[in-house]
């Protein structure tokens, strides 16, 4: 029971995350999961990533994928302002080396999940092995594809 085209929206909030955020977009490529990124800030463009959250599900979009660095309130947002699931990559940005991005990614309020992951580029990846794996609930094609990484020992 192959689904519609499985989409996933990865979200950074600055061009400056667009490195450590790559490993996302190439897992996410092999397990056949379309995906485009998006610059926004929960501090800087608040209103336009509201809306962006808002209508993420009406463009297609099934999962939310947020990345971002210090107060890292971008993951939050996304799911302040959606149904869909989110998933939240800490980032390193400061001198604390991602812990703060951690810290205000994962705690979030009763009712506005946010699934975290690693901070950096373990954690990117780790999100999109988690994407298709929730995408995999309704997809075959992906669900085989990720039954093919845990084999091969979780590698490309």
């Amino acid at each position: 029971m192959a689904a519609t085209q499985a989409k996933v929206a990865i979200v950074m909030g600055s061009t400056s995350d667009k490195e450590r955020i790559a490993p996302c977009k190439i897992y996410l490529d092999h397990f056949g999961i379309q995906a485009d990124e998006f610059v926004l800030s929960a501090h800087r463009t608040p209103d336009k990533t509201a809306e962006f959250a808002r209508s993420a599900a009406g463009e297609g979009y099934q999962i939310l994928i947020g990345a971002a660095g210090m107060a890292a309130h971008l993951a939050g947002a996304l799911a302040a302002h959606s149904h869909l699931p989110v998933i939240g990559v800490p980032l390193p940005g400061s001198h604390l080396n991602g812990v703060e991005a951690l810290y205000s990614t994962v705690q979030m309020p009763k009712g506005v999940p946010v699934a975290t992951v690693a901070i950096g580029s373990a954690g990117a990846a780790n999100a999109a092995v988690l994407a298709a794996q929730i995408l995999a609930l309704n997809d075959t094609e992906i669900r085989d594809k990720v039954i093919e990484f845990k084999r091969r020992g979780c590698s490309l």
